[in-house]
């Protein structure tokens, strides 16, 4: 069952204080569901930085995952965008990295949503006549 516990204008002024809100919520699963270019990327740069994270962030479009370091653990950036099965999935060790001292952070979660039964946010990114939308909401 979720909870919507977000519901926003999504912007690049408005990005830090977004990311904060999604931090504030203590999940550290958090999947990222938008079409291209709405600002997936964006906004999981943004949030590895407010966890102080200072490695060179970048889209994982075709290694699938990136890793960065962090004060107290690690970060994990997927972009599943490229998947066609479960199995490809599988055969990175996708449930290895799901570790409770990890952050992933998923973008085109379609596949991974299977392996998450709960305790993680999910956010949607709309776009209308040029402007975003966000929303987040917590299962």
């Amino acid at each position: 069952m979720s909870e919507l516990l977000l519901n926003t204008q999504f912007t690049l002024e408005t990005i830090a204080q977004i990311a904060n809100q999604l931090l504030q919520l203590n999940e550290k699963t958090i999947l990222f569901d938008a079409p291209m270019g709405a600002g997936k990327t964006t906004l999981i740069k943004e949030i590895c930085k407010q966890l102080g994270s200072t490695d060179n962030f970048s889209s994982p479009t075709y290694q699938l995952v990136n890793e960065y370091t962090f004060l107290t653990g690690k970060i994990y950036h997927f972009d599943l965008y490229r998947l066609q099965s479960i199995e490809e999935l599988l055969d990175i060790g996708f449930e290895d990295y799901l570790q409770p001292n990890n952050y992933c952070l998923i973008e085109w979660p379609t596949f991974a949503q299977q392996f998450l039964q709960s305790n993680f946010l999910k956010v949607d990114i709309t776009v209308q006549q040029n402007i975003r939308y966000l929303s987040a909401s917590k299962f």
